[in-house]
């Protein structure tokens, strides 16, 4: 065949931070192994340019050396590019400039060190994608880098002109990017590879000496369900591999480097903000994401639906923070961190070694996996959440012993912590950090335990998902094929149907409620409870008060319950080295003569249900696993373990009153099927009170955290860099 054309197959292998041993372990064994053994045993002829995020390849480079040497092998014989890309696989908008460039150049470093790679291109975290990211990327030394062939058509680009790749510019710099084909995402590995060869051989006749590139997940090679049968056991690598090879006489596999290196640019172009295609369609609101649905099964079949679809897209990757604005904690805690960093990076005096080391674990702390959602489990996996703020939490406590902050101290401060336009309160020690938002109801949204690197209210609140009408009508069966992760409907647990619950506020703590006075603990538990009163979202005037050893954080309202005009003041008090919080709530104007039912909400997240070392006590005696729903009355104590995290979260209350405890949990979506989720636990103390002559009423709680088991535990260094 005298036309020809050059094929770029790049795979992007990635493990977040915070994801369990095992899952790398397994995720080498069904995908990284099984595909460079089966590629070892082709010919010069096949080449592949291939990302392995930093957090899979430091993993690798301590339990599976021997597999970087073999890719190293390759590299030297010029059959694998190793492409670059942001070390812990932050996505760049998300981040500030300074760490775009550090974590870039830092992975660079690295991988030409272990692999004697030259980098010249980089993998664009979830091709999230925004112009003026082009200057940072260029001044990190990348030169090209790949997106999907769908923000090139959001540019106007037409098909036929997609066969190639073009630069773009910003402020003088100059970086060439490469369209990505969705055609071949759908194609590998689901189609047979004859599928994909005659689509190849279709654009060849049409545009020889072109450019085609694959860019996407090395796991669909293995990981992802159902795969590793297809893909190695009835050996479609193996089939397609052979298929390159003989066609290669027009169908050319090279690298990206090669591609940019021989050929030049089809043109220039600027790209709009965007992701690829689904990226697009998940990040819209519940019911634009549902209309969209519909709109595209109504309209995909219609004949000009190929003219409308080129105009068709989503919505904006950073409003993952506004359909989940527990990212947006993460996001603006991450960006406090990094600016702490800068400025201690300017101090006089601060020790660069220990600012090095608090710059890799606020790189680690950007890792992008739970700051959104779409297919796979992202921000609804509590242990990719709690492994963000521990990174986070590390870089805090480093920057401590670096600029030489004393072992004990004791601050609080008032300012716009999550970029709301609104004042948070923060009260800080060497052991807890807290963060509170007056203007949400006076919850306490933060609460950093800072010798275990934790933070109890990671949590997360239940919310509508456009796939939940995938969860109501029930799993479907792919008939025996290998279907797409985004067409698959399995349950990983029976009657998910009716775990569907939603919450109308976000579950954090020091949440004021007022209930009816018999209203059914299973109703409060499942957020259906009617709230009579306004203080659950209602803003909050706050005040600092100080003492040289103790700081007091005091918020009150003038609101009402049941029309009854009431006023809430609750003042949280910290002293300098304590792990104590003490809560005191004053109510006023409350009625002598009829009982209202006001609760405490607080959430406690990371301590998960289903553990025999998990569990509720009061003194020594066990009440059960973390997931029990408790009941009890006339008490003045609970305490919750989790031995394995370390901790014992001890509640106390000055007068006898009853508790409720229930565990929060999600329907969400994964790439094994939809699951339930333990997100946190609540712990409810409810009373039924009445105003004393003055019409006060008043109760002063202390929530200890006792971290002296984890402690015992640490080497002794550690302790003392935690504190």
């Amino acid at each position: 065949m005298s036309n020809s054309i050059r094929l770029c197959l790049v795979l992007h292998n990635h493990q977040p931070i915070g994801n369990f041993d095992g899952v790398f372990e397994q995720a080498y064994q069904d995908s990284y192994l099984p595909f460079l053994d089966v590629f070892d045993r082709f010919s010069d002829a096949i080449k592949i340019g291939l990302h392995t995020s930093g957090p899979l390849m430091e993993w690798l480079d301590i339990h599976h050396p021997e597999y970087l040497d073999r890719l190293a092998a390759h590299v030297r014989a010029g059959r694998i590019e190793i492409i670059g890309g942001v070390f812990y696989e932050a996505i760049l908008t998300m981040i500030p400039g300074r760490d775009r460039v550090g974590q870039i150049r830092s992975y660079t470093q690295w991988l030409e060190n272990r692999l004697g790679a030259t980098i010249g291109g980089m993998w664009m975290p979830e091709r999230v994608w925004e112009q003026q990211l082009t200057s940072d990327i260029a001044d990190a030394g990348i030169r090209y880098t790949l997106l999907d062939d769908f923000h090139f058509k959001n540019a106007g680009v037409q098909q036929d002109k997609l066969y190639g790749y073009y630069v773009t510019e910003e402020a003088g710099q100059v970086l060439s990017i490469f369209p990505g084909s969705e055609r071949m995402r759908y194609l590998l590995p689901f189609a047979e590879p004859q599928e994909t060869i005659d689509y190849l051989r279709g654009i060849a006749e049409n545009h020889p000496n072109s450019v085609v590139v694959f860019g996407d997940d090395g796991e669909k090679f293995g990981t992802w369900p159902d795969t590793k049968a297809h893909v190695y056991d009835r050996g479609w690598l193996h089939n397609f591999f052979t298929a390159l090879e003989q066609n290669q006489d027009w169908l050319h596999t090279t690298t990206l480097a090669e591609a940019v290196d021989s050929l030049p640019p089809v043109g220039k172009v600027f790209l709009p903000e965007g992701s690829y295609r689904e990226m697009t369609e998940w990040v819209l609101p519940v019911p634009q994401q549902v209309a969209y649905e519909d709109l595209v099964h109504e309209l995909e079949h219609e004949p000009n639906w190929p003219r409308i679809k080129q105009f068709v897209r989503g919505g904006y990757w950073r409003n993952f923070k506004i359909r989940y604005p527990e990212t947006d904690e993460m996001y603006s805690r991450m960006m406090a961190v990094s600016k702490r960093l800068d400025l201690a990076r300017r101090k006089s005096g601060a020790d660069q070694h220990l600012l090095d080391y608090a710059q890799t674990e606020l790189y680690r702390g950007q890792c992008n996996c739970s700051y959104w959602h779409g297919a796979f489990g992202g921000v609804y996996l509590p242990h990719l959440r709690n492994a963000v703020y521990n990174h986070l939490i590390a870089a805090d406590n480093i920057i401590d012993s670096a600029i030489g902050q004393p072992g004990s101290f004791i601050d609080a401060e008032a300012a716009d912590f999550n970029f709301d336009a609104r004042q948070e309160v923060k009260l800080v020690d060497e052991k807890l950090l807290a963060l509170f938002a007056p203007s949400q109801g006076g919850m306490m949204y933060e609460l950093d335990v800072r010798t275990i690197c934790h933070n109890l209210l990671a949590t997360l609140t239940r919310r509508p998902e456009a796939y939940h009408r995938k969860v109501l009508a029930g799993p479907s069966s792919a008939g025996g094929e290998v279907a797409s992760i985004h067409d698959r409907v399995v349950f990983k647990q029976a009657g998910l149907d009716e775990r569907l619950q939603y919450d109308s506020y976000a579950r954090k703590s020091l949440v004021d409620h007022f209930f009816d006075n018999d209203v059914p603990a299973p109703l409060v538990a499942n957020g259906e409870a009617q709230e009579r009163g306004d203080f659950v979202h209602g803003a909050y005037e706050a005040k600092i008060r100080r003492n040289p050893d103790r700081i007091q954080v005091q918020m009150s309202r003038e609101g009402n319950a049941w029309g009854v005009p009431l006023k809430i003041t609750k003042g949280i008090t910290l002293s300098a080295g304590s792990s104590t919080l003490e809560l005191a709530y004053l109510i006023e104007g409350v009625p002598q003569d009829q009982p209202m039912h006001f609760a405490v909400e607080m959430n406690f997240a990371g301590l998960p249900s289903g553990a025999d070392d998990r569990f509720f006590h009061q003194g020594d005696d066990r009440l059960g696993q973390l997931g029990q729903r408790l009941d009890l009355h006339q008490t003045t104590t609970l305490g919750m373990i989790d031995e394995w995290l370390g901790v014992d979260v001890r509640w106390e209350a000055d007068q006898p009153t009853s508790v409720w405890t229930f565990p929060i949990e999600t329907v969400s979506q994964s790439e094994g099927g939809f699951e339930l989720v333990h997100q946190s636990v609540v712990m409810m103390p409810h009373w039924w009170i009445q105003g004393d002559k003055e019409g006060r009423w008043s109760v002063t709680m202390k929530l200890e955290i006792d971290t002296s088991l984890a402690e015992s535990r640490m080497p002794s260094q550690e302790v003392a860099a935690t504190t």
